[in-house]
């Protein structure tokens, strides 16, 4: 009995070491971390006298942003449809009366509208002052750099980068960062206490940044409906509210009752009437999000 027992032992113990051996001599496959995937994140932030609606598109992901016009006037819905977007933010200035834009717009490098071929813009006498200014002001831009992707916000006036070509562009204005330039681009003149823009005046407002690492930042701040007389941010505010978002480069857009964004299947308008009530107002062109 007493050897049966040590056979035994000795056999459990061969069987260990054996098992031992074998397990350490078994590569060991790494663990691998997935990256996140390079999506588009949406949130909104409360602010003290507005809501703001926030799209953030991370850099080097699969979505584009371009600019896109329409021949008449629609609802970001209505381009959305068409486009079969993502998500449409309302972009340049447009003329309600004859729906032609006031805004440069580049798209796939042809110019499809230019605001000197607008006449009430060209021949109004109260603009006439301005128009060097009008027709300078800050776009939005896409490049192509080689077969890199790359955003920028420059004056109409400014070159492409070295090796860069411009693809597409919208017009509007002001820049917000790395600082405000309303009185550059004409719309505050304070020796004739002009401000087209009631810059300083709370109201539903539009807005497109870019981050340090190329990322995109789309912001539309909508009135309260319960303060519809007085809420709203000032282009101050809105410069700084791009700056919480991590913009370095930032410009305003068309706002007050054109401000609207369109993000899967679900519009935000930003302007109420005096009833607390949406204003869908139809615009000329717009930002497009989409899949590349």
């Amino acid at each position: 009995m007493r050897k049966i027992k040590l056979l035994s032992l000795i056999l459990i113990s061969l069987a260990m070491v054996l098992w031992f051996n074998l397990r350490s001599s078994t590569p060991s496959i790494p663990t691998v971390a997935s990256s996140p995937p390079k999506t588009i994140r949406y949130f909104e932030r409360t602010l003290p006298q507005s809501i703001a609606h926030i799209l953030l598109i991370p850099a080097n992901s699969k979505f584009l942003v371009t600019p896109a016009l329409s021949e008449k006037v629609g609802t970001v819905e209505e381009f959305a449809q068409k486009y079969r977007a993502v998500a449409i933010l309302n972009a340049g200035f447009f003329d309600p009366v004859n729906q032609k834009s006031t805004s440069y717009i580049v798209v796939q490098g042809k110019l499809v509208a230019d605001p000197k071929q607008n006449e009430r813009l060209v021949n109004n006498p109260n603009l006439k002052p301005y128009l060097s200014q009008i027709f300078n002001r800050t776009e939005f831009r896409r490049y192509l750099c080689g077969q890199t992707v790359r955003y920028d916000i420059a004056l109409h006036s400014q070159s492409p980068p070295a090796g860069c070509k411009l693809v597409d562009a919208v017009g509007a204005g002001p820049r917000l960062l790395p600082e405000l330039t309303s009185v550059q681009e004409g719309f505050v003149d304070n020796t004739n206490k002009r401000d087209a823009l009631g810059s300083n005046q709370p109201n539903a407002r539009t807005a497109v940044g870019i981050t340090r690492d190329g990322s995109l930042v789309l912001v539309m701040v909508a009135q309260k409906s319960s303060a519809p007389a007085n809420s709203g941010v000032s282009l101050p505010v809105l410069a700084d509210l791009m700056k919480t978002l991590g913009a370095d480069q930032a410009m305003n857009l068309d706002g007050g009752s054109s401000s609207s964004l369109y993000y899967k299947g679900k519009t935000f308008y930003g302007k109420v009437d005096l009833e607390g009530n949406s204003i869908k107002r139809r615009v000329k062109s717009v930002l497009l999000v989409q899949e590349n």
